[in-house]
């Protein structure tokens, strides 16, 4: 045969996939109606297993693992239109309307100067701050009404995901309904009087030092985790050593200390992306960024799986970080943020099939980007 002949065939044998997903469809929405009436759930695996055994029993040896993919693709798809065609009802969130006009008491860590102290001010202009050593405290303040808002810094366009906010985002039932950027521009600050000759420590959080991990190296520095980038601006205040801060211009100069080197992180566009978080499910109207965390099966292409649904719902996904569960044998929980708003059909259909299907699921919020 010839190649234009040949692909004629293949042409042929399309349509007739095509006629015969139509009718595979068309069955699939008469079981849906049927586990309505009798209800059922959706997803079956007994039924799944089943079939999937068939399939690679009546292929050749060499395509029964790439029949596997197309078939169990083909089950989820139909469990996706399922949902998208019957079950969208079920997954309505309540909400409340986000106001950030006027005066409220926002927790925030570290001191006046710090950058999660300016994307305070950029989140709400007429914030009360109160301050906190550390991240927990933050979350604490929020869940016992102690402090409307609490701001925590979540990613860094250099260093990547704060993993403490992931974590205390798992621990604590608080939602997420706001998120700003801030330019981060750190600087290395001294007590007044201190030369640059004679610093050999530096003090930081654990992301400014890794931001700055070159500038550190170049110099010799030895590092020392901080709290917080302004906290550590105030130890460095109140030692008689000759210790360097990595922090913000605003924060050496709210300490009284002296900059001795400007602009040191590795990048030049350097950013940190900080969230609004609160024990409300609070939404703005132009919410349009949704974050979840849940955890897969241990099970042959769970993450792939889990990507078809957003395909088949037409959902973008932005973001998609795994982190270890403490003490498990390397069991991981899926932080995910995609495109949408919990008001529309689409995202409602995805949560509640992702809610009925696996064993961890947790929606973070659904925000704007202030």
């Amino acid at each position: 045969m010839e190649l234009g002949e040949l692909r004629n065939e293949i042409d042929s044998v399309d349509r007739e996939i095509e006629k015969l997903f139509r009718k595979r469809m068309e069955l699939c929405y008469e079981v849906a109606e049927y586990k309505i009436k009798n209800d059922l759930p959706v997803f079956q695996s007994g039924r799944e297993k089943e079939i999937i055994k068939r399939v690679r029993e009546d292929m050749p040896e060499e395509l029964g693992g790439a029949a596997e993919v197309l078939f169990t693709t083909l089950m989820d798809i139909s469990k996706c239109k399922q949902y998208q065609k019957f079950f969208a009802d079920k997954s309505r969130i309540e909400s409340q309307p986000l106001d950030l006009s006027g005066a409220h008491t926002v927790a925030v860590p570290g001191t006046n100067g710090s950058y999660s102290h300016i994307a305070c001010g950029q989140f709400i202009p007429q914030a009360q701050p109160v301050f906190f050593e550390d991240f927990e405290e933050v979350f604490q303040a929020v869940e016992n009404g102690s402090a409307e808002f609490g701001v925590l810094p979540i990613m860094n366009s250099t260093a990547g995901s704060v993993g403490q906010t992931y974590e205390l985002l798992k621990k604590y039932d608080l939602k997420i309904c706001a998120s700003t950027k801030v330019k981060v521009s750190h600087c290395l600050a001294v007590k007044k009087g201190t030369r640059f000759e004679d610093i050999r420590s530096v003090y930081s959080h654990e992301q400014g030092l890794m931001q700055c991990a070159e500038f550190i190296k170049k110099h010799g520095f030895k590092t020392h985790k901080y709290s917080n980038t302004a906290l550590a601006a105030c130890f460095v205040k109140s030692s008689d050593e000759p210790y360097g801060a990595i922090c913000s211009e605003q924060s050496a100069k709210e300490q009284g200390l002296e900059i001795v080197r400007r602009s040191i992180a590795d990048a030049n566009e350097n950013y940190t992306r900080f969230i609004l978080v609160s024990a409300k499910t609070l939404r703005s109207e132009k919410a349009n960024v949704v974050s979840v965390s849940l955890a897969l099966p241990h099970s042959k292409s769970a993450l792939y799986r889990l990507l078809t649904k957003f395909s088949v719902a037409g959902l973008n996904l932005s973001m998609i970080e795994s982190r270890p569960i403490a003490n498990t044998d390397f069991d991981v929980v899926f932080y995910l943020d995609f495109q949408g708003n919990l008001d529309s059909p689409d995202v409602a259909r995805l949560m509640s099939e992702l809610k009925s299907e696996l064993s961890y699921f947790k929606l973070l919020g659904n925000y704007e980007e202030i």
